[in-house]
């Protein structure tokens, strides 16, 4: 029963109009704790600060993209914005929090892992292989001038998403100094699932498209067995650890944004439509996905 719940939860309709729902409490809960607190400057100061190095650091990745005629730079430059963010927010906590024992110290030190492991492994698709199809196809629609569409259709917009979703980790890294806990020990082994499973899925994937004899097949041995998705279900198990551990902090729930908002965009926008999209023409899709799950690993279904 509760498994052919999880396979199915990710099918129910209508999940942009509950985003929405959502992000409309979390707006007003958040201005409103804001300024009942005081802190509404202070925060929205270096919320403000965050964003505008994650800005800087997308428009520097930007100016190379165009340099090189490479729109797909912006994949490269992912993980390294959601670094920026992490090590931005920990160097402005107001509350002299240092490297040490304490929960902005990890949290920090997890985005740098989790960034820095993607940007390897995109890397290592971006070297030697053309332009990304998708932002091919994507320049070829747009209209004026090919520099501001870029710029603003594709690298701020990935700056303001990767501020979003680097909320939980801003939220902690301004909080008090907040020693391990319960909801710490927890969230880590969360993370550590997530990480798991995004780094041995990238790496399966990366095995079998490596050798010939399964030039045009589908992977679906190995995580690819029991998810159609290894490598996005981890990303987002991944943010939904960072949100565990925040709850150890005062104010907690403000972090819920972050895993919210980064499985809604995987589950229904970038992540999983396109690679599906992709998989479609592929020998066995049809019964693949009628026996694997979608998102949460699951055993396939033998019906």
């Amino acid at each position: 029963m509760v498994m052919g719940f999880l396979a199915k939860i990710s099918k129910v309709p209508n999940w942009a109009a509950v985003l929405t729902i959502f992000l409309a409490w979390y707006i007003a809960a958040s201005l409103t704790t804001l300024f009942v607190t005081g802190m509404y400057q202070q925060i929205l100061t270096s919320t403000g600060i965050v964003f505008a190095c994650v800005l800087v650091f997308m428009f520097i990745a930007f100016v190379i993209a165009w340099r090189i005629n490479r729109t797909d730079l912006v994949d490269l430059a992912w993980g390294p914005a959601f670094i920026v963010a992490a090590v931005a927010s920990f160097l402005l906590n107001s509350y002299d929090v240092g490297l040490g024992f304490n929960l902005q110290t990890v949290v920090t030190l997890l985005v740098v892992i989790w960034g820095l492991r993607l940007t390897i492994s995109i890397s290592k698709r971006f070297r030697g292989h053309p332009e990304d199809k998708r932002y091919v196809e994507l320049k070829q629609k747009w209209k004026g001038n090919q520099a501001w569409n870029m710029f603003t259709r594709i690298f701020l917009v990935q700056a303001i998403l990767a501020t979003i979703i680097s909320l939980a980790v801003i939220h902690i890294n301004l909080s008090l100094e907040t020693p391990f806990s319960v909801f710490t020990y927890v969230g880590l082994v969360i993370w550590l699932i997530g990480f798991m499973f995004e780094t041995i899925g990238d790496r399966q994937l990366r095995y079998f498209l490596a050798d010939p004899i399964n030039k045009g097949k589908l992977m679906m041995t190995g995580l690819w067995k029991y998810t159609r998705h290894p490598n996005y279900f981890g990303e987002a198990t991944m943010w939904w650890g960072i949100f565990v551990m925040a709850l150890g902090t005062e104010y907690g729930w403000v972090a819920s944004i972050t895993p919210v908002v980064i499985t809604f965009l995987l589950l229904f926008v970038s992540g999983v439509p396109l690679a599906e999209k992709a998989f479609e023409s592929k020998p066995g899709w049809a019964w693949y996905e009628r026996h694997t799950s979608k998102f949460f690993p699951l055993p396939q279904n033998r019906d």
